[in-house]
């Protein structure tokens, strides 16, 4: 009997990915270059499912039902398009092949045009939520070759988690690299989203709370409008203690890793020229920790700031300040995903990825509800930021918590660099009028770059003789 899908790449990922298949009832075929994986992994976790293991690439390519469905859980970059070349040539008009690894968009956008040159689909699908998610359901986002989602739906809606009204975290999002796009800013806010919490453990840890306390604010807010994965996972790190019960969070070298969907969130972000600062700060936060060596030295000539002794913050003004901070960290990202479909005409749905981010991924928290529910009800809304929900949080009582928190960081010498950033851009956002105009002066005196007056239509460009007789003239008749 002919397979239904087909997985290639049986690390961590793809066996669960394959796994969560089988147990909702798929026949799963499965090729890994290293022969071993297969082996144990059919002898093994696979045992007693309906899983079939291919030591060919061919055998496993004749395995699947017609058109053939084909999941690659590979590393993204080169190994993608090396598997490409050993499979194309099996394959034929009509097979479907998805790539479920963290590609950049780019590379998705060429590979679905290679593949549709061929006859055959590409989707560039992102998954999120970790080992467990895809054991037991992640949140799925798919883009690509629309021809090859009536073939693919049931399969990816069937394995994807479900939100708590019972919807599937999974939903077609967009032609090209559309999936894999979503899936970058995705990663992007989650970046955002974890610095932010470290920021917030700092400075309870300057405060003097203890791992305990702390454990228990997070555990609280995470029954509130805080709660979320992230909130939930960092108060059971923070409670979490080693058999001889020292607490691990302590033991932990502070230095991050990345594996770069952060850093393209940012850098296509500024592409697109999108304001992602609080993004942009996330990864280079991390890029300042993997600097720990440096740090060391740097503190015994510059001083270290710590220990920290920081007047106490009410858990309140903490709790008001992440999620302030919160809103507008999801605010940027989901501008960044209006801009990024009107330039590509992908058509996101912003309220449907909202949707499907509340189950399954790393970023589900109880807030993307109000925000499906914003894009919903006004889809082409400026920013988040001046929707009521979230608006009415960020009203005048609710700044108060977040800006004597910041205050209180910069005092004590505490680095908030995501949560200092996230304030700039609020307040930069809601200015009517920004010094930005020193700054167009000053491109037309060294560049004549010329400026727009307030008082004249913005269609006309002026320059000035800054040292000359300061007479202004238009720019075209200065270019002439």
């Amino acid at each position: 009997m002919a397979a239904d899908i087909g997985l290639i790449g049986l690390a961590v990922m793809g066996r669960n990915l394959v796994l969560n298949m089988a147990r909702n009832g798929f026949d799963v075929a499965v090729y890994n270059r290293t022969t071993s994986k297969t082996t144990d992994f059919i002898g093994g976790d696979a045992a007693e499912t309906s899983v079939t293991g291919h030591e060919r690439l061919d055998d496993f390519v004749a395995s699947l039902d017609s058109p053939r469905r084909i999941m690659l859980m590979v590393q993204a970059g080169r190994p993608v398009d090396a598997v490409l070349d050993e499979l194309l040539p099996l394959l034929a008009e009509g097979d479907i092949v998805i790539d479920g690894g963290n590609s950049d968009y780019k590379d998705t956008e060429r590979r679905v045009a290679r593949l549709q040159e061929a006859g055959m689909h590409f989707v560039g699908a992102g998954v999120s939520g970790g080992e467990e998610g895809a054991l037991n359901g992640p949140s799925i986002m798919p883009g690509g070759s629309a021809d090859a989602w009536p073939h693919i739906e049931p399969i990816l809606q069937a394995i994807a988690a479900e939100a708590h009204d019972g919807e599937p975290c999974c939903r077609w999002l967009g032609r090209g690299g559309a999936g894999h796009f979503v899936k970058m800013v995705h990663n992007g806010i989650e970046y955002g989203d974890m610095q932010l919490i470290a920021e917030i453990y700092d400075l309870m840890s300057a405060t003097g709370m203890s791992n305990a306390e702390m454990a228990e604010a997070f555990a609280a807010w995470n029954t509130g409008r805080l709660e979320s994965f992230l909130v939930e996972i960092t108060a059971d790190i923070l409670a979490t203690t080693s058999p001889d019960g020292e607490a691990v969070i302590d033991v932990i070298v502070d230095a991050a890793g990345q594996k770069g969907t952060g850093r393209w969130t940012a850098m296509y972000g500024f592409e697109l020229g999108q304001p992602i600062g609080l993004i942009a700060e996330a990864v280079i936060a991390r890029v300042v920790s993997a600097l720990i060596d440096e740090r060391g030295r740097a503190s015994e000539i510059l001083g270290d700031p710590g220990p920290r002794n920081a007047p106490a913050i009410g858990l309140d003004d903490l709790e008001a300040s992440l999620y302030a901070a919160k809103i507008v960290s999801y605010a940027q990202g989901f501008a960044m995903l209006a801009s990024a479909s009107r330039e590509h005409d992908w058509g996101l749905d912003l309220a449907a990825i909202a949707s499907i981010w509340r189950g399954g991924c790393i970023v589900r928290a109880r807030f993307l509800d109000d925000i499906a529910r914003v894009f919903t009800d006004t889809p082409d809304i400026d920013s988040l930021l001046i929707a009521d929900v979230f608006a009415e949080a960020l009203a005048s009582d609710g700044q108060r918590g977040w800006r004597d928190t910041v205050r209180t960081a910069v005092g004590a010498g505490v680095p908030v660099p995501a949560l200092s950033s996230a304030l700039a851009f609020f307040d930069g956002y809601r200015s009517a009028r920004l010094p930005a105009n020193l700054i167009q002066a000053q491109r037309d005196y060294f560049g004549a770059h010329g400026y727009q007056r307030l008082d004249r239509d913005r269609s006309e460009d002026f320059h000035t003789d800054w040292i000359g007789d300061g007479r202004e003239t238009s720019m075209d008749s200065y270019n002439a």
